[in-house]
């Protein structure tokens, strides 16, 4: 099962709801093509920003490596760890990407595909829209948070110890 960020355009000026083809999902994990490809996935995402500072960190590890005079396996090793980085981050500066021009979190999904994904997530907002709800998922936490009753089975949930409970 892979978990999916769920990311919403910025809302529109004129007040009409956000187009559903517009929303992305981004797979939170290891990615193959960022940790073999790093520039060219920058560039096919449109992360100028991460690929601008890729760019000055490997050229400030090559102008440090000549000044220290490292030896070429240690810079075949620093460069596969930052490859690694960005493979393992990939999600992550997808996502940044997108907070910075304006894209809002809707939510987070888990499906074993992408296709999974949308469905799950749409069929939530449809269940959602049909009760009523104007905004989807948002919560109204005025009430406060509904109080949890202690089992009366020893007064302990796990190694935390219920208000009012014994240590």
């Amino acid at each position: 099962m892979a978990v999916y960020a769920v990311l919403e355009p910025p809302a529109r000026p004129d007040g009409q709801p956000v187009d559903p083809d517009r929303v992305r999902f981004v797979r939170d994990g290891f990615s193959l093509g960022a940790f073999l490809f790093g520039p060219l996935w920058m560039i096919r995402h449109r992360l100028w920003l991460v690929l601008l500072c890729w760019a000055l960190v490997m050229a400030g590890f090559g102008v440090i490596h000549v000044a220290l005079g490292v030896p070429a396996g240690v810079r075949v090793l620093v460069a596969l760890l930052v490859s690694l980085l960005v493979g393992l981050e990939s999600g992550t500066l997808r996502r940044w990407t997108l907070a910075r021009a304006g894209w809002r979190d809707a939510g987070i999904v888990v499906a074993d595909d992408r296709e999974a994904a949308e469905q799950r997530f749409f069929s939530g907002r449809a269940a959602v829209f049909a009760r009523g709800a104007s905004p989807a998922y948002d919560v109204d936490w005025s009430a406060g948070p509904t109080p949890v009753r202690p089992s009366g089975r020893g007064g302990v949930l796990g190694l935390f110890p219920f208000p009012g409970g014994g240590r």
